[in-house]
């Protein structure tokens, strides 16, 4: 679950620590004093798009931490095989640092891709706000819920046909290269051989370049060796190093130190004689042969010509010509091979029909599970009388994912047939929709953390009672974070935080804070009674908050 967050130089927030516990835990505050701020913060550290002037004025960076402890044996274990590993406490630390020009994630103090955090997180975490039900408009977004809802049962299935696909996209791509009239295979036969001959021809080794090249560059640099080593061999040839010796020789013997100095010439010179014969070998060994050095230069020329055309190395060289040789196999063989390719192809499209067929069958059986409970989850959130299917349609083509098209059907009212959900439903039902398709999916659902923002749009009286209830059965198996302005939500809090925004030194801060039991009822109070809070509306929000205790339990 998520454990707790930490927010610094965010918008308004300069600084908040938050704790959150288990089961549900509601956000409230006064319109405008920065609710979408801390979703927002926790999206951001998810790998979320940055907005523009997040960084608090002033700042500058913007940090988010999110600390989540992961203790489910076989969360742990996918986590490990993604290179994440809590410690022995179930830690994994989430955070965000947010700059100007860019910004840097980290877990676990590891710095890690946008892409690999969004990965990582969406398996701890799952936000549902307004625009996930806005989501719903857009029918691919059933069949994701619909594959989700069976994933257990059909994730093998799903993996062969997607592996079966990618097969079967080569194999029709490899199909379609197979349009060259006789001329061009002729033409090309020619020019692959002239190539294979040339490559073959030069046989160029590994290393043989730089060999070369180290050769031919003492061949070009001949002169200026030899005359460099003529002044040195005379250099070191001096007697000006044997006038020294003589001269400190006749004073050695008046004190120890002057003793040590003749001794350290005595070295040198004898250092010196060496490099003097070094130098002199050096120079009688050394030849120009003009046979050689043209040799060299055409075979350099020879090599750096199959680079250009080629590769940058001879491995490289070697790798290409082994390529032309299958081509020319490929060719030498043309009509044999595009009938093997096509058979192969017919194969495996039948496979693929036969697998996604099953798929098709598999996601029907769901659908109908699915939808009646969805349906049932409907009729608990005031939807009186309403219909609930989906109806499948075959594409005309494969996808990695089989060849359904799958859409959610409505009707809310008795009488009508169904329509498309997306052509039905106001904003305020869908939000009540999908949260009806969380609950159901809350049952397989393996995500420790929901946060529900904006899941009271457009609801109020009864409705708001039973969305309350929703959410608190949703909290019995997973932590669920809701920021609501709905007393009936609010009641049901097994950890309430207020959000507040406050003004000084010309500077608006928003905090947030954990309620007492007592400060609860009075927030749930202000909830209830707007800009007056009487007696009788804190007696309503006790009362509110007993019955919703009663609710609660087994």
């Amino acid at each position: 679950m998520l454990s707790e967050l930490h927010v610094k130089n965010l918008a308004l927030i300069e600084k908040a620590d938050i704790e959150f516990g288990e089961g549900l835990n509601i956000l409230t505050g006064e319109t405008g004093a920065g609710k979408s701020i801390i979703i927002g913060s926790v999206t951001l550290a998810l790998g979320g798009k940055v907005p523009k002037d997040i960084i608090r004025r002033g700042a500058e960076y913007a940090y988010v931490e999110l600390l989540f402890t992961v203790t489910e044996p076989d969360k742990v274990r996918v986590l490990k095989e993604m290179d994440v590993c809590p410690d022995e406490g179930g830690t994994v630390i989430i955070s965000r640092k947010i700059m100007p020009a860019r910004s840097l994630c980290k877990i676990n103090d590891e710095t890690v891709t946008v892409g690999k955090l969004k990965t990582i997180t969406g398996l701890l975490i799952d936000i549902h706000g307004q625009h996930e039900h806005q989501s719903l408009l857009y029918k691919h977004k059933h069949l994701e819920i619909l594959d989700k809802y069976h994933e257990r049962k059909s994730h093998d299935l799903k993996q062969n046909i997607a592996g079966l696909y990618r097969t079967y996209t080569g194999l029709k791509d490899r199909v379609a290269s197979f349009h060259m009239d006789e001329e061009s295979r002729l033409r090309e036969m020619d020019f692959l051989r002239f190539e294979i001959d040339e490559i073959e021809g030069a046989n160029v080794k590994d290393g043989e370049e730089e060999e070369l090249t180290a050769r031919y560059r003492l061949f070009t640099n001949a002169r200026r060796i030899a005359e460099s080593l003529s002044a040195a061999y005379e250099a070191v040839n001096t007697d000006t190093l044997d006038y020294a010796l003589k001269e400190v020789e006749h004073v050695a013997s008046f004190d120890e130190k002057l003793g040590a100095i003749r001794d350290q010439l005595f070295d040198a010179d004898a250092i010196l004689s060496d490099i003097s014969h070094e130098i002199s070998s050096y120079m009688e060994d050394m030849s120009f042969d003009e046979e050689e050095y043209r040799e060299l230069e055409e075979r350099l020329d020879v090599i750096h010509n199959l680079e250009a055309k080629y590769g940058k190395t001879a491995e490289q060289i070697q790798e290409n010509l082994e390529n032309k040789r299958k081509r020319l196999e490929e060719l030498e063989d043309y009509d044999a091979l595009k009938q093997r390719t096509e058979q192969e192809l017919e194969e495996t499209e039948s496979r693929l029909e036969v697998l996604c067929g099953q798929l098709s069958e598999m996601r029907k059986a769901a659908a109908k599970e699915l939808t009646a409970k969805i349906k049932a989850g409907l009729t608990d959130l005031n939807f009186i009388d309403v219909e609930f299917s989906m109806e499948f349609t075959r594409l005309s083509h494969f996808t990695a994912g089989g060849f359904d098209e799958a859409e959610f059907m409505i009707s809310t009212n008795p009488g009508e047939s169904v329509k498309p959900l997306g052509m039905v439903a106001s904003g305020g039902e869908l939000s009540r929709i999908m949260l009806a398709i969380k609950t159901v999916l809350a049952d397989t659902d393996d995500i420790p953390t929901l946060i529900f923002d904006e899941i009271d749009t457009g609801i109020s009286g009864r409705t708001a009672q039973m969305v309350s209830e929703k959410l608190s059965y949703i909290a019995k198996n997973h932590q669920v974070i809701c920021i609501t302005h709905l007393p009936q939500i609010a009641a049901m809090a097994d950890a309430h935080y207020e959000i507040a925004k406050t003004a000084a030194d010309g500077r608006t801060t928003t905090t947030i804070r954990p309620l007492a039991e007592a400060e609860m009822v009075e927030e749930l109070a202000r909830l209830l009674g707007g800009a007056k809070i009487t007696e009788a509306v804190r007696e309503n929000a006790r009362e509110m908050k007993r019955l919703a205790g009663e609710r609660k339990r087994p």
